[in-house]
Formats: structure tokens, C-alpha cells, sequence
């Protein structure tokens, strides 16, 4: 078992800067590859969005690709960027996207709501009081519609801009043997469609091995697809998921050899 690598789902750069995390702490990783993310190609409707982007009271974000294309258009059309914007994050990477990429105050779910998710940014008391403000919300295509739901039903003009898709893809056959067999030493999955997509590929001895999920959310929505026992990590942030892999996998085991790290 301590041979086998723990298997990492989130796609793109953040995936490698989470497989890193967990690879400094002893143990081996294999990209499990199901899901990639690509900007959509700009429409009337996003140029005319990011035209009047000082029109808006309010923006929030979803995900750290969705910042990156914010990021992006903004550079395109506002050389000095607009005041009077509240910008507002689901999670610490996306906000730290913002202020990397845009030099802004961020604001965050509450601490005392203990996760990262919608449901607790939807806790913030600026989130309440939004009768008639224009709030633009950036994501990607489909996804959850609660913030957006919410806050309309909370007085507020609510316009949703999609500007990614994500496109889930079949593992390769190395890794669909490994989901078949449960020949792996856990499995990391931030994301809910990743989820239900790969338990589509898992064998029964799948369903009993380690399941690092980072919210209380994709817990429940894992006993419903019939993990037995998912470890749910404190937040969705590199540090957070590396640290529940170590605390469900026995860090004495941890094979640090790189040699046949498993390509997928």
C-alpha cells in the first residue's frame, strides 16, 4: 500500500501546486487527469459586461480560473482599474488570484463558518443587504446556481457571467485500473462534478480507500455516491488538503521514492 501514490484530481496549475504540497510531505502522486478548463471565446454580451464593470456594486468570483479571466478582461479594457467595487471570493486561492492579479481587497467566507463554500460566503452580513445592487457574478459554464438564486432573492440584480467551461474527459487506462482496483493510497477531490464523474470508473475495493474532500458538501454528496468514509479537510487550499492526506494515510509509510511515479 505505501507503494501506491495518492491521486490527485484538480486540473491545471492548481493541480500541480496541490501535488507538490502533498509530494513534500513524503508521499508519492499521480495526476489523475478527468476534467480540463478552457476561457470561452469572448461574446457582445461578456465586452459589454466588462465595459460597465464600474456599473456594479458587487463582483463576485467562483474559482481561481474564473479570476484568471476576470483578471484578464479587465486588463483588456480598464488600463486603471474602476473604484467603488466590492470584490468578493468562495475560496482563499480565488481571492488570492484577485489580489495577485488585481490588487484588491478580497472578501472571504467567515472564519467562524469553518469552509470555504457558497453557503458561508453567503454568511457575510454585506451579503444580506443587497436590495437593488448590481451584483456580477463570474464562474464558469453550468455549476451551482445558489449564490446567484440567493441573492436575487434577496433584492439583489443579479448578473451571472459564464467565461469557462470545464470539460470532463475518461481517465486514461492506467488510472481506470487503478480507480477499478483501489490500488492507490487516496484520492483527492475538491470538486463535486469531478466526484460524481469519477465514481462512475470506481470499483467496490475504490469506494473503501481514503477520499480527501474539502468541504462538508462534497462529503455527504460522497456517502450518497458510496464512498465509505470521506476525510473532509479544513478549506480547499493546497496546504489544507495535504494536511488531511497525511492525517488519513500513516506518514511512517510514505514512500518518497519518485522512480516509478505512475504517469497516468
Amino acid at each position: 500500500m505505501a507503494s501506491f501514490p495518492v491521486l490527485v484530481s484538480r486540473p491545471g496549475d492548481r493541480g500541480e501546486v496541490l501535488a507538490a504540497a502533498i509530494e513534500a510531505g513524503g508521499y508519492r502522486v499521480a495526476r489523475l487527469t478527468a476534467m480540463q478548463l478552457e476561457p470561452l471565446a469572448e461574446t457582445p454580451l461578456m465586452r459589454s459586461t466588462w465595459l460597465d464593470i464600474d456599473h456594479f456594486a458587487k463582483v463576485i468570483v467562483i474559482s481561481p480560473f474564473a479570476a484568471e479571466c476576470l483578471a484578464n478582461a479587465l486588463d483588456r479594457y480598464w488600463p486603471q482599474l474602476p473604484l467603488g467595487i466590492a470584490y468578493y471570493a468562495v475560496g482563499a486561492a480565488t481571492a488570492g488570484v484577485l489580489h495577485e492579479r488585481l490588487g484588491v481587497r478580497v472578501h472571504l467566507p467567515p472564519a467562524q463558518a469553518g469552509e470555504d463554500t457558497s453557503e458561508a460566503l453567503l454568511q457575510l452580513a454585506s451579503l444580506h443587504c443587497v436590495e437593488q445592487q448590481r451584483v456580477l457574478l463570474v464562474a464558469g459554464e453550468g455549476g451551482r446556481t445558489l449564490i446567484a438564486d440567493t441573492l436575487a432573492a434577496r433584492g439583489a440584480r443579479v448578473t451571472r457571467l459564464a467565461v469557462y467551461r470545464r470539460g470532463l474527459q475518461a481517465p486514461s487506462l492506467p488510472m481506470q485500473q487503478r480507480l477499478i482496483s483501489g490500488e492507490y493510497r487516496a484520492l483527492v477531490v475538491s470538486s463535486g462534478e469531478i466526484l460524481k464523474h469519477l465514481a462512475r470508473w470506481c470499483g467496490e475495493a475504490a469506494f473503501h480507500q481514503p477520499l480527501i474532500v474539502s468541504s462538508s458538501r462534497l462529503a455527504t454528496l460522497a456517502g450518497k455516491l458510496g464512498f465509505y468514509a470521506p476525510v473532509v479537510a479544513s478549506g480547499a487550499t493546497p496546504t489544507a488538503l495535504a494536511t488531511a492526506v497525511a492525517d488519513a494515510c500513516d506518514p511512517e509509510d510514505a514512500d518518497v521514492d519518485q522512480d516509478d511515479l505512475e504517469k497516468g
